[in-house]
C-alpha cells in the first residue's frame, strides 16, 4: 500500500498536486498498447494528465472524438440494452429467463473501492451457481508498474462460474455483419477486459459479447467475438512498456504538465523531456498525435512517413540519411538498404533521362 502511496504521489506532481486525473480508459489502454515504444504516451496517461489540454496549450489541439450526438445515441442505446432487470441483455447472453440473474449493486467510494466491491461480487457470483450481471464495474489493471482503472459496460458471470464481457456500441449490425474496423477496435478494447478478469475468481471466457443495433433500427442484436488473438498481443505489448518510475526518474528536476501553473514554453520542455514515438496511426488515437507530428517532422524522422518504411530503413533513422545514402558513393560497412536505395535511385534517373529523351 505505501508503494502505491508514493508511486501516486510521484504521478500527481507530474500532472499537478490539484489537477484531478483523467481516468486511463479501455480505448485509451488499447491504443497504449498498439504503441508501446511511446515512453511520452504511458508516462502522461499514468499520471492522468489531460492530453487535449496540453495539446491545446502547446497549440496543436486534437481534431478527433465522439461527438454529442453520437455521445447521447450511444446512451440511450444502452439504456434500451439494460431496460427491465437487462432482460434484454440476458436474453442475448442465452439466460434462462425463468431463473432470473442476480445484479449486485457495486456502488463503493473511490475508483479503488469499486474495484475492490467488483473483486467481491465475482466471487460471490462464482460460487452462487447462478446467473449474475455487473453492471458498469471496476477492474484494475497493472499497466507499466501503474494501476489503471478499467469500466467495461457488463460482466456476464453464468452459472459455471466463467465471465463474458459485454460491449455495448451503437454502430449497427447490417444483415449480420458489421464494420470491419469498428468490431476491431471494440475487440481490442474487450481483450483489455479480458486480460484484466485473468487474476479474478471467474475465468474470462474468449469470446466476448458485442451489442449493437440491428440493421437501421435500435432493436438489439448480438454477435461473439473471439478476442484471443487481441488479448495475445495487447498482452505482449503491455508486457513491453518501460515501467512508470524508470521514464519519471529520467526527467529532470520539477518537470510538471500541468497548464495551469507553466507557460507554453515550460510546457513544451516538458513535454520534449518524454521520449516519443510518433507514427502515422498516432492521429486516429493520441491527443498529442499533432504536436508529435510536427516535431517528427521537423527532425527528418523516418517514422513520420510510417511504422512499416521505418522497418524497412534499418540504421537510417531520418529522411538525410536516406537521401545521402541514395546519392552518396558505395561504404565498406553500409546499411544494406543503403544498396537498395542507391539502386533505386540510378532506376528513378533512368527513367527520367529516358522520359526526357521522348
Amino acid at each position: 500500500m505505501s508503494d502505491f502511496t508514493g508511486k501516486s504521489a510521484a504521478l500527481a506532481t507530474l500532472r499537478g498536486p490539484h489537477v484531478q486525473p483523467k481516468p486511463l480508459d479501455a480505448r485509451a489502454l488499447a491504443a497504449l498498447a498498439a504503441n508501446p515504444g511511446c515512453a511520452r504516451r504511458a508516462l502522461l496517461d499514468a499520471a492522468g494528465v489531460d492530453k487535449a489540454k496540453v495539446a491545446q496549450t502547446l497549440g496543436a489541439p486534437t481534431r478527433f472524438g465522439q461527438s454529442r450526438f453520437a455521445f447521447t445515441r450511444g446512451n440511450a442505446f444502452e439504456a434500451r440494452v439494460k431496460a427491465d432487470g437487462c432482460a434484454e441483455l440476458l436474453r442475448l447472453l442465452g439466460a434462462d429467463e425463468a431463473a432470473g440473474a442476480t445484479l449486485p449493486d457495486l456502488s463503493a467510494p473511490g475508483p479503488q473501492g469499486r474495484a475492490a466491491r467488483t473483486r467481491e461480487a465475482l466471487a460471490e457470483a462464482a460460487a452462487a451457481g447462478r446467473w449474475t450481471l455487473l453492471d458498469h464495474p471496476m477492474l484494475a489493471l497493472d499497466v507499466a508498474g501503474a494501476p489503471a482503472f478499467l469500466e467495461p459496460d457488463a460482466i456476464a458471470v453464468r452459472p459455471d462460474g466463467s465471465a463474458t464481457v459485454v460491449e455495448v456500441k451503437s454502430f449497427p449490425i447490417l444483415d449480420g455483419s458489421a464494420d470491419a474496423v469498428k468490431v476491431g477496435a471494440a475487440a481490442r478494447q474487450a481483450a483489455v477486459y479480458v486480460l484484466a478478469l485473468e487474476p479474478l475468481p471467474t475465468p474470462p471466457r474468449h469470446e466476448v459479447l458485442l451489442v449493437c443495433p440491428r440493421d437501421f433500427s435500435n432493436v438489439p442484436t448480438a454477435r461473439a467475438v473471439d478476442v484471443r488473438k487481441q488479448l495475445a498481443v495487447t498482452r505482449r505489448q503491455l508486457a513491453r512498456l518501460t515501467r512508470i518510475e524508470e521514464i519519471a526518474a529520467a526527467l529532470p528536476d520539477g518537470t510538471t504538465f500541468d497548464v495551469t501553473n507553466t507557460t507554453g514554453e515550460q510546457l513544451a520542455d516538458a513535454v520534449a523531456a518524454v521520449p516519443a514515438a510518433y507514427a502515422p496511426e498516432c492521429l486516429d488515437t493520441c491527443e498529442l498525435a499533432y504536436h508529435c507530428r510536427e516535431r517528427s517532422r521537423a527532425e527528418g524522422a523516418v517514422a513520420s512517413l510510417g511504422r512499416s518504411l521505418r522497418g524497412e530503413l534499418g540504421t537510417l533513422t531520418t529522411i538525410e540519411r536516406i537521401l545521402s545514402a541514395a546519392t552518396g558513393p558505395a561504404g565498406a560497412d553500409e546499411d544494406p538498404a543503403a544498396t537498395v536505395l542507391r539502386r533505386a535511385a540510378a532506376l528513378r534517373a533512368e527513367a527520367l533521362q529516358e522520359a526526357g529523351c521522348r
